[in-house]
């Protein structure tokens, strides 16, 4: 009898739980099983760029970009899976803040005890704003930014944030956490998921394969279902 596939994969805390019912899916449909670790995006890629023995690595597209670049994914393999929108929270109970335009939300940071955000690309997003807004140092003394791996939500649910910024699947649903909602328009944030294979996988052509499945519009409602959009 034929051994099933088995392939290993990283990607960041944004897409863990989407990754694992994917992946749950793929192998009863395919035969094709992967072991997927998840961390926090920096962490991730920097494993991958160090030579870390993956098959697939699922991160934003810019980072995967800067592994194309180096080498150390396989470029033509990339497949864009997600997209996600940055949305804003507060701990469950607490007054929900005004967000619903960009002046509402600046006032909102202005108000708030401590702010949160993460070390990914919601948090990059947000440091820009806060730069835009010219309040960067004004409020520098009250930003918590989540450790890397660790959901800003669960800072919020501890009390240890008053008002969070993360990626919509990181927050929605967490429990003693209150989503917000979407960042208004004008300052909307969506970030784009991809899959690559690893320069380095000894099984390319299951790591594509499982790639392509990720992407089949059968698995919609799955992405949706936590949070995110198919891209």
């Amino acid at each position: 009898m034929t051994q099933a596939p088995m392939l290993t994969g990283i990607s960041s805390m944004a897409t863990r739980q989407v990754l694992a019912a994917l992946a749950a899916r793929c192998a009863h449909e395919t035969g094709i099983h992967v072991e997927v670790e998840s961390c926090g995006g920096v962490e991730a890629a920097r494993r991958v760029a160090a030579g870390e023995a993956f098959d697939v690595v699922w991160l934003a597209s810019d980072a995967l970009e800067k592994l194309a670049a180096s080498g150390r994914i396989i470029a033509d393999s990339r497949v864009e899976l997600l997209r996600s929108e940055t949305w804003v929270a507060v701990r469950k109970g607490a007054a929900r803040p005004d967000i619903g335009s960009e002046a509402a939300v600046r006032e909102a940071v202005l108000r708030a005890k401590t702010l949160g955000h993460s070390t990914g690309p919601s948090g990059a997003h947000i440091n820009a704003l806060l730069e835009r807004w010219g309040i960067a140092g004004h409020v520098a003394p009250r930003i918590v930014q989540a450790p890397p791996g660790m959901p800003v939500a669960t800072l919020i649910a501890r009390g240890e944030i008053e008002l969070g910024f993360q990626q919509r699947s990181e927050i929605e649903g967490i429990e003693g956490v209150d989503a917000a909602g979407p960042l208004p328009a004008a300052i909307a944030k969506t970030t784009t998921f991809a899959g690559a294979v690893c320069a380095c996988s000894r099984q390319p052509a299951h790591a594509r394969a499982l790639l392509a499945f990720m992407a089949l519009s059968a698995n919609d409602a799955v992405k949706r279902g936590h949070g995110m959009e198919p891209a």
